[in-house]
């Protein structure tokens, strides 16, 4: 059973945590802990934190951290079996049946994020574990689907016929497609010219130990800005962004500590939280910090740096239009930056668009009553925004502010 005590107020909002739910594929029971009483009772202290039950209902068992089920194994086989020998474990299965989304999917299912090049636009149809490639009509509001790449199904397959698994951040190079595989760890390049699909960086596990770092092993990457001859990575499972030379195949930490924390510094000093957008302004990289809800400047040079422009700390979250140290943000998973430099913030968890003047450091917001946006680009007329819980790309018309869906046509 998962026991859900929400960080975010929207954390604790039973349709979210249904969709969430469906998005990961989890199919087990999940409690909505929303004022944390099962948090106390059980003395928690952090995120995530397992407590093992016997059939007796006596804690026999209490962990905090991330950690493999390879690891907890023996210690389950143990307390089933001495369970299975004092005759009071009752194996009957109770069936279970998932629940619904609050939206149901159509062509898209949770679309995670979007990208432009002129008139030809990228879909990261996560929920579908694939992803479109097509073009615009004149007036952008009608998608000719030219390619599906994916076959539906979750898996690590290159070439021709390839697969993915929750696809999320796409960004266009000169003669390819990237993609960030974040469900398999990994970077993708899909050909521009055949939609052959060929593996850059990751082994398809999760980067934990030393010993997979070795190995090539990325952990959660999030969303991709490309730069001449270098890939950026918001890889969020371990509060970094990477760099992949796509000439020499290196991939490495380009900033960020590790740590999951909200401080400004040198690339090796500054630490970030769940970086989930990037986007390239000039010389410098845009970061949707989701984790401390805030919007991160990271230099490109060498010796540059990481600064904070929105954003005070790991609990500091909310919904103010203000400057400077007053904004509030809540959980951002996207940003884009248009050709005129104005930032365009997916406030996610507050199910908004909102502008943000990096000058003077203020917040505005600009289209509200989304569902979860997740990832957004912008053209000369209109942003299009992965609405991920609407299973949709919206677009937002950049003068009237008006909302329609993309049509996408097949």
């Amino acid at each position: 059973m998962g026991v859900h005590s929400g960080k975010y107020t929207a954390e604790r909002d039973v349709r979210r945590i249904r969709d969430a739910s469906i998005r990961l594929g989890a199919t087990h029971p999940v409690l909505n802990d929303r004022q944390f009483r099962v948090w106390r009772s059980y003395a928690v202290r952090a995120w995530p934190t397992l407590v093992a039950v016997d059939p007796r209902g006596t804690v026999v068992g209490m962990q905090a951290g991330e950690f493999t089920a390879d690891a907890i194994t023996p210690f389950l086989e143990r307390l089933i079996a001495e369970a299975r020998a004092a005759g009071s474990l009752r194996e009957a299965h109770e069936p279970l049946t998932p629940e619904l989304p609050s939206q149901p999917p159509g062509l898209l299912e949770f679309p995670g994020k979007v990208a432009l090049r002129g008139n030809r636009i990228a879909i990261a149809d996560s929920g579908h574990h694939r992803v479109l490639l097509g073009s615009l009509d004149d007036v952008g509001a009608t998608m000719r689907v030219e390619r599906i790449v994916g076959a539906g199904l979750p898996g690590l397959d290159d070439g021709v016929s390839p697969t993915f698994r929750n696809p999320q951040g796409v960004a266009f190079g000169d003669e390819a497609l990237y993609v960030a595989d974040a469900g398999n760890h990994a970077i993708r390049a899909i050909s521009l010219e055949t939609g052959a699909v060929r593996t850059l960086a990751g082994t398809g596990r999760q980067l934990r130990r030393e010993s997979d770092r070795a190995e090539g092993a990325l952990s959660s990457p999030w969303d991709l800005a490309f730069a001449g001859s270098s890939l950026y990575v918001a890889m969020a499972g371990v509060h970094q962004i990477w760099k992949l030379d796509l000439v020499t195949g290196h991939c490495a930490p380009w900033a960020g500590s590790g740590a999951e924390e909200l401080h400004d510094g040198s690339h090796a000093e500054a630490a970030l939280a769940q970086p989930m957008g990037l986007s390239l302004a000039g010389d410098r990289l845009v970061v949707a910090d989701a984790e401390s809800s805030a919007v991160r400047l990271v230099d490109l040079a060498g010796s540059g740096s990481v600064r904070t422009i929105v954003g005070t700390g790991l609990f500091d979250f909310g919904d103010v239009d203000a400057a400077g140290d007053a904004a509030r943000l809540q959980h951002p998973q996207g940003i884009a930056v248009g050709a005129d430099g104005r930032w365009l913030v997916c406030d996610s968890y507050n199910d908004s668009l909102r502008w943000l003047d990096h000058e003077t450091r203020t917040i505005t917001t600009w289209v509200r009553g989304l569902n979860e946006p997740g990832g957004a680009a912008l053209s000369g007329c209109a942003a299009y925004v992965a609405d991920t819980n609407a299973h949709r790309i919206a677009v937002v018309d950049l003068d009237t502010a008006e909302v329609r869906t993309l049509t996408i046509v097949s």
